[in-house]
């Protein structure tokens, strides 16, 4: 993964894709902390990458969202699970469910920054935006290029925000055993 200050030296010819560039990801979480964390704060990664993992991959996001709609909106939400959207960035099968290698680097890219602050609570990492962190959260999600990203989280905390990490892992086995549970661990999670 590479950061944008350091692209000037890769070669014009060498293909680069948003996917290996750092800041796509970090404001990407920027994002998830700010709309959907608790006063911008997500306590536990396992909560982290899974709210991430509905955010990344908005048909399985619809499917989980119309199985504990009431029954009125599950029509309207299931035609919304068939729009297949793109995944803008696959996660790999991990021990908790859907997991990004890359979170360790990214979340400590944000950090670095003074963006985000992380702490240990027992056994779970609380990571918090810090003022600056929310203050860049906030002019990213005034941005028309994370528009859809944006709407999709704030649907997102709607539905999932009030629930636990572990919840949410169990959930995505129980409605995605084939797509996720029955991969092999570090197998690309295909929509």
């Amino acid at each position: 993964m590479r950061s944008l200050n350091r692209i000037g030296r890769v070669p014009a010819s060498v293909p680069l894709a948003a996917d290996d560039v750092v800041e796509f990801h970090a404001a990407r979480l920027l994002l998830l902390l700010h709309l959907c964390g608790t006063s911008g704060r997500i306590d536990g990664l396992t909560k982290l990458a899974k709210l991430d993992f509905f955010a990344r991959y908005p048909d399985f996001f619809a499917v989980a969202k119309a199985a504990d709609a009431p029954l009125s909106s599950v029509q309207q939400s299931t035609t919304q699970a068939l729009t297949h959207d793109a995944v803008e960035s696959a996660m790999v099968r991990h021990h908790y469910g859907p997991w990004d290698k890359r979170y360790y680097h990214i979340l400590a890219h944000l950090e670095s920054k003074g963006l985000i602050s992380v702490s240990k609570e027992k056994r779970a990492f609380r990571i918090l935006l810090t003022p600056q962190g929310t203050e860049r959260a906030k002019t990213l999600t005034n941005r028309p290029s994370f528009e859809t990203l944006v709407a999709r989280m704030r649907d997102l905390k709607k539905a999932f925000g009030s629930k636990t990490g572990t919840w949410l892992k169990n959930r995505v086995y129980q409605l995605f055993d084939k797509e996720v549970g029955r991969r092999q661990l570090g197998e690309v999670i295909h929509k």
